[in-house]
């Protein structure tokens, strides 16, 4: 009826007004009626009133380039509101596109954009609105998100494993990425337990890195983080420690002392019996010497050969004292120079 009012100065305007009298006016206001209440209840002119409160703390917290976005309802949403999520990319002159997988979030849902932000280089804006079946609210825009320089790299997991004096360090991602494109260098920070020393390495990346010059036998503690060309935001590992070989036990130390002590032992043995045998074989070259002596001067005697007296008793002589000396040595029982030896006239 406001619409039929609203018509009828014009139609007075444009002298439209039908020249047949009151009643075809009155046909005239019936059909402008019907056409307002079709038009009226159609479902493309239903309007929704923007009266919902719009989502607030809209932030993405980003980690190894898995990007997530959170919310918080507005003061007053209703339970049952429902909130969607779009997004637009920045160098490029697009519209805003809708998230299928985050296009009807309850509140306290998140929203994952690691598909959508699937350029790195790329930089996204973000926007979250709430909505219900009659109502919705003003959208709220996050600004510029770029996944390379706002995505924090790291904590890797970690492994350390000894091999005598080095180290053996293992790193595993948590998420499947370009690590080549990406991943540059990593920092180690290195701790030695038994005296607190510490020290820092700065190493090209690698799964799989040998830590060399170590002392073996030694527990270190490491702590491993990432860096890139393109952010310096970075997280830490925790410490892992690890032995670079196996820590020798008490048990192996009492060994190797008794090993130590028996070698000693042996050697001093060793050494005693080589000097006894040195002077037992001097003494058994005596003995030879003047056996041989003896049996010479026996076997002129013999021939009936000429010996000189001094000669024969100088040679006898000799015989004896050797053979005493033998006698001694060898602790056997010692008789008497007249008693065991002959007279020479």
């Amino acid at each position: 009826m406001l619409c039929a009012l609203t018509l009828y100065p014009a139609l007075s305007t444009f002298n439209c007004e039908p020249r047949h009298g009151p009643w075809s006016t009155m046909k005239l206001w019936m059909m402008l009626l019907l056409l307002q209440l079709h038009l009226g209840n159609a479902p493309w002119m239903k309007e929704v009133s923007v009266s919902l409160p719009a989502p607030s703390n809209v932030s993405i917290s980003s980690f190894n380039m898995e990007h997530i976005l959170s919310f918080l309802p507005g003061p007053g949403t209703p339970s049952d509101a429902r909130f969607t999520v779009q997004f637009l990319r920045l160098s490029r002159k697009s519209q805003w596109k809708p998230l299928a997988a985050c296009a009807k979030l309850t509140a306290g849902q998140k929203c994952n954009l690691t598909r959508a932000f699937k350029d790195h280089f790329e930089h996204y804006q973000a926007r979250v609105q709430a909505f219900t079946l009659t109502q919705t609210s003003n959208w709220t825009v996050l600004g510029g998100f770029q996944p390379l320089t706002d995505t924090v790299l790291g904590p890797v997991d970690v492994s350390l494993s000894g091999c005598g004096n080095c180290l053996l360090l293992r790193l595993r991602f948590p998420t499947a990425m370009e690590v080549g494109l990406i991943y540059r260098q990593m920092v180690l920070k290195m701790r030695r337990t038994r005296d607190d020393v510490q020290f820092s390495l700065s190493l090209p990346y690698k799964e799989e890195t040998v830590i060399p010059y170590l002392q073996p036998g030694v527990e270190y503690c490491v702590t491993v983080s990432i860096s890139s060309l393109f952010t310096i935001k970075t997280v830490f590992s925790g410490p892992h420690c690890a032995f670079t070989s196996s820590p020798p036990s008490r048990s192996s130390h009492v060994l190797m002392l008794g090993l130590l002590a028996a070698v000693c032992a042996l050697g001093l043995l060793l050494m005693v019996l080589h000097f006894y045998g040195l002077q037992r074989l001097e003494v058994l070259r005596k003995c030879l010497s003047t056996t041989v002596s003896y049996i010479l001067l026996q076997c002129q005697r013999g021939r009936g050969a000429p010996i000189e007296l001094s000669g024969q008793m100088s040679a006898v002589q000799r015989l004896k004292e050797g053979s005493a000396d033998c006698l001694l040595t060898a602790h056997r029982p010692l008789r008497s120079a007249s008693e065991g030896g002959e007279e020479i006239h």
